[in-house]
């Protein structure tokens, strides 16, 4: 596959919404939210519509009214310095209200989320005598001086099968978790999931090139993810008809696969297992 650069945070923004879609029609999501007119963007703002709701997923259990998300990719870094320049973005969106006063301050918080647990962080915490208590897997309370209620979230410790979509925004995905990912994207069954769900899955795929290779070896597997990605392949598939080319579903199909970083030969062993071509006919397409 080539090596494209992954776009991390749009499959974080759907793998939240994916996250709490048991709660979502009671909650506002706003995505790089501009705090001024100067380039200072909040990765997610997630809003509750009601504020006395309370969220089942166990991230949002610490949320108030006012939700401050900030993603880090793997390739991030996360120090105390990212956690002041959070705590900085915190009292900038609070001092925009409308009116004085008119988001509280006991009525934001902040999640700081990224896959593997930012240990020299933690030990400024411990050197400085910060409380943190662990009340569930992977989320971590930040307590004493800190302006708002606070939480890291570490992906890489939450439950995987409860945590699907934040899991899936990996570059250490092992086959059984694709295969798992795969499945849940397939379970889906509202457009705005399946959209979300695309989004987390082009992340996922791109960024665990070895164990796409591995599935595209199984043939059960591959016909999963041909099947996953099947709506754009139709719509590939039908102008290529309308341009009168009978090759064009097979087009459609590599400009698909081009499109999720797939690599010639990975194409070319799709399309020989999907059309059933000889290698000299399918190489004719690259």
């Amino acid at each position: 596959m080539k090596n494209k650069k992954i776009q991390w945070h749009p499959g974080f923004i759907a793998a939240m919404n994916l996250e709490f879609a048991k709660d979502r029609e009671g909650l506002k999501f706003e995505k790089e939210y501009n705090l001024n007119t100067k380039p200072l963007e909040i990765d997610l703002l997630v809003i509750k519509k009601d504020s006395s709701v309370r969220i089942s997923n166990e991230i949002g259990i610490l949320f108030r009214g006012h939700n401050i998300m900030e993603y880090k990719s793997p390739e991030d870094s996360l120090d105390i310095d990212d956690f002041y320049k959070a705590g900085a973005y915190e009292s900038l969106y609070k001092s925009y209200g409308k009116t004085t006063d008119a988001v509280r301050a006991d009525d934001v918080t902040i999640s700081l989320v990224r896959e593997v647990k930012p240990e020299g962080l933690f030990r400024y915490f411990k050197e400085h005598n910060y409380p943190i208590s662990n009340p569930y897997r992977g989320i971590y309370y930040i307590e004493g001086n800190v302006l708002f209620p606070t939480q890291i979230v570490v992906t890489k410790e939450l439950e995987e099968e409860s945590h699907i979509w934040l899991g899936a925004l990996t570059e250490r995905m092992k086959k059984q978790s694709m295969v798992r990912l795969l499945e849940s994207v397939d379970r889906l069954t509202e457009k705005a999931d399946k959209e979300f769900a695309d989004s987390v899955l082009e992340v996922s795929i791109g960024a665990n090139k070895q164990v796409i290779e591995e599935l595209i070896g199984d043939g059960d597997m591959c016909q999963a993810l041909m099947e996953i990605m099947e709506p754009q392949l139709l719509l590939r598939e039908k102008k290529g008809r309308e341009e009168g080319r009978e090759e064009g579903r097979i087009e459609g199909t590599v400009d698909t696969l081009r499109e999720f970083g797939y690599g010639d030969l990975e194409i070319k062993n799709i399309i020989m297992q999907r059309y059933g071509l000889s290698m000299e006919q399918a190489g004719e397409y690259l």
